[in-house]
């Protein structure tokens, strides 16, 4: 084979490598995902201890995948290694809480100003009537199944799309991982009823009232008031230990 035909073949045979090489990222990302839903599910406990091989099991991924993503699990504070007896998830106690809160408010105040600035109205009318709707089967006499399940996507999603709308990746990377932890305390303190979430609803439909007055400022102090009172219910829900 002369020159130009060898390196014909291998500027050809270069791709065909590719995914192959993309595949592990793939399998930790995946793997990582299944273990927030694990967590959203509430099939992950605060405080549980669990190995790899249960992992391999619970998350249907190889052990390959379960190891490479321990290491952006404990980076997030989300588990911790204890030797003889495997990977202990987060802890809840007094310390967690008033961590993961404060870093949601710090994340949500600079937010909503900009929310407040960029989304649209019919986004906002949009919002309102999920909000509404919830509350409306919230009030019936026998609330639906999917109820609890259909509000919390649409309280969260609301919070979600808030961060996100700045338009930066790593702020809301970093949101996505306090969120798991905020997930665990709620897991642990508080069990969500049709009568709870009716305040949540209640004070979510006053900050987007503000928004759609594009009253930054009003919108800012009725999200601290809503975030204080969502730290409040998971405090007085049961007794937290201290760190």
């Amino acid at each position: 084979m002369n020159t130009t035909a060898k390196r014909a073949a291998r500027t050809t045979a270069a791709p065909a490598a590719a995914p192959a090489r993309r595949e592990p990222a793939s399998q930790r990302a995946r793997a990582y995902q299944g273990f927030t839903q694990q967590i959203l599910s509430g099939n992950i406990r605060p405080g549980q201890f669990v190995s790899q091989r249960e992992l391999m099991t619970l998350l249907d991924m190889p052990l390959g995948a379960v190891r490479e993503m321990i290491p952006r699990l404990e980076a997030g504070g989300l588990v911790k290694t204890v030797p003889q007896r495997g990977l202990q998830i987060a802890h809840v106690d007094l310390k967690l809480v008033r961590n993961a809160f404060q870093v949601r408010s710090l994340i949500e105040r600079e937010a909503v100003r900009h929310f407040a600035t960029s989304v649209s109205a019919a986004e906002l009318e949009t919002i309102t009537a999920s909000h509404q709707d919830i509350l409306q089967r919230a009030s019936a006499e026998q609330p639906d199944t999917t109820l609890l399940d259909d509000a919390q996507a649409v309280d969260w999603g609301l919070h979600d799309r808030i961060v996100d709308a700045l338009g930066n990746e790593i702020i809301s990377e970093i949101y996505r991982v306090n969120s798991l932890r905020v997930r665990l305390i709620k897991l642990e303190q508080s069990v969500i009823t049709p009568a709870r979430l009716i305040p949540a609803m209640q004070e979510h439909l006053r900050f987007i009232a503000a928004l759609q007055q594009r009253d930054a400022t009003a919108a800012v102090q009725l999200l601290e008031a809503h975030l204080d009172s969502a730290r409040n219910r998971v405090l007085t829900a049961d007794p937290i230990p201290s760190p």
